[in-house]
């Protein structure tokens, strides 16, 4: 009995963090300049504009802004389904920005095995190599721009 009282709680506590909201201000801030960026690039892909214009002046480099447009279309291409993310001025994250917060930071730390931890089981094995440098790549850009 004790047993299932423990386990119990357990699930209460990781229920609990699930419902409770992730704000855009917990993530880092090249997490969070993305995940800017990637609601940026949804809202110019919906009106039919190219966002680099727009994304080079936010971000403040063209190359930043190519290698978050590059970013994206990897993470559109690898994600399995569409990429759920809140209004530009929402300050919660959804899941999906969440995860794609942790792989920035995760990467930002050179921290490979988090890197691959966030996606067991979400994306193929096939793609993650092609996701890290992805990644790396603006994470390059933007201590570059500096």
């Amino acid at each position: 009995m004790k047993q299932r009282h423990s386990t119990s709680a357990k699930a209460q506590a990781i229920i609990a963090k699930l419902a409770a909201p992730a704000l855009i201000e917990d993530l880092g801030p090249l997490a969070a300049r993305f995940v800017l960026a990637l609601r940026l690039i949804a809202l110019h892909e919906r009106v039919g504009r190219d966002p680099v214009p727009e994304l080079a002046v936010r971000l403040g480099s063209l190359d930043i802004a190519a290698k978050a447009l590059s970013l994206s279309q990897v993470i559109s291409s690898t994600w399995p389904d569409n990429i759920h993310i809140s209004r530009f001025c929402c300050h919660m994250l959804t899941h999906d920005e969440q995860t794609i917060g942790a792989l920035i930071a995760s990467v930002a730390e050179r921290d490979r095995d988090a890197f691959n931890a966030n996606l067991e089981g979400l994306i193929r094995p096939s793609r993650v190599e092609l996701l890290w440098e992805a990644v790396l790549s603006l994470i390059v850009a933007e201590a570059s721009a500096a």
